[in-house]
């Protein structure tokens, strides 16, 4: 297949290197013209050492030239450029093209998920078509150094959800399906916010057993808002679930995780950022998680305290207490 990446991060470079590596003829993009260069220059990528990138693949700085052709286009920018890459791309997408969407988040403005978002750009472009989204325990670092990884594709469309299972999978990245894309969607985005609390609360020194309660009353919170949101609670305990919320709130490959142990060491959310030096989602999808919680009166007191740190309204130590010392209640 002819497969086209737009967006040339740690996640669209170790999923470029995966389907090359599958025999697909692989174009990577990015809105960033030096480092596509740096890219074909070097066929290293600077935040995955010992990665090496197959040289059959070609990068194309040109979008509508990237996009002409392609048996199937994944969407791997940070989720704040996928409103902005979608429509950009919308035109010079195929009829047949297979869409597939990696980026992680909800749109805060519309409460859209990243999906839903390119969807609704490629109906405004007159082009339709449906997305799959493929998300779960996948840190870069691994996929890019071939160890063992499981992922799901979100989509109620079999046909489609069936056709990215075996573009991607491989000897060791098993792919399974889900028909409950926003239930995969949204157990991407929240587990994001629920990592920089689990940092802070390790950047502040508590241990295993904070972590352990904070992972699985998260889950709980991620779980209660799925279900008000019509999604199916089997997924929050699979892969795109309890999976990825496991493997971002215990691995220092997260962002998300360090960022929140540099703020519970006493960082500020920007100088976090700086210090990690690359995007931080969970910083980004914590207020569209608020205000899905408002909006479909879900409890969901660890983000919840999560924002009050971020904003200024609680220290993360005083955070700690109030969750502590919430109304005793069943399990």
């Amino acid at each position: 297949m002819t497969v086209t990446v737009l967006g040339a991060g740690t996640w669209g470079a170790a999923l470029a290197r995966l389907l090359a590596v599958g025999g697909h003829a692989v174009t990577l993009w990015s809105a960033l013209p030096q480092e596509l260069a740096a890219l074909n220059a070097t066929h290293a990528h600077p935040n995955l050492p010992g990665m090496a990138l197959p040289q059959s693949i070609a990068f194309q700085p040109d979008l509508a030239a990237a996009c002409r052709g392609a048996g199937m286009a994944v969407f791997a920018v940070p989720s704040v450029f996928v409103r902005g890459t979608a429509r950009a791309a919308a035109p010079h997408l195929g009829a047949g093209t297979l869409l597939v969407d990696v980026a992680k988040g909800v749109e805060d403005t519309t409460l859209l998920t990243m999906a839903e978002v390119i969807e609704q750009e490629l109906a405004a472009a007159g082009r339709g078509g449906t997305v799959a989204a493929l998300s779960g325990p996948t840190h870069a670092e691994e996929v890019a150094r071939d160890l063992p990884t499981a992922i799901v594709v979100g989509c109620a469309d079999a046909a489609l959800a069936g056709a990215v299972q075996q573009a991607f999978n491989g000897p060791n990245f098993r792919v399974y399906t889900n028909a409950d894309r926003r239930g995969v969607e949204l157990g991407g985005a929240v587990k994001n916010v629920l990592a920089l609390a689990v940092g802070m609360a390790r950047g502040l020194g508590y241990g295993d057993n904070a972590q352990a309660a904070l992972i699985t009353r998260g889950n709980a919170e991620l779980t209660r808002l799925g279900l008000a949101m019509g999604c199916q609670p089997a997924t929050f305990a699979g892969l795109s679930g309890m999976g990825d919320l496991i493997v971002t709130c215990t691995s220092l490959h997260s962002r998300n995780l360090r960022a929140g142990i540099l703020m519970g060491q006493g960082r500020t959310a920007a100088q976090a950022k700086q210090e990690v030096g690359q995007v931080v989602e969970g910083i980004n999808a914590l207020p569209a998680a608020l205000r899905l919680a408002q909006t479909y009166g879900v409890e969901m007191p660890i983000v919840q305290a999560v924002g009050a740190i971020l904003d200024g309204r609680l220290t993360a130590t005083a955070a700690v207490a109030a969750l502590m010392g919430r109304d005793l209640k069943p399990e």
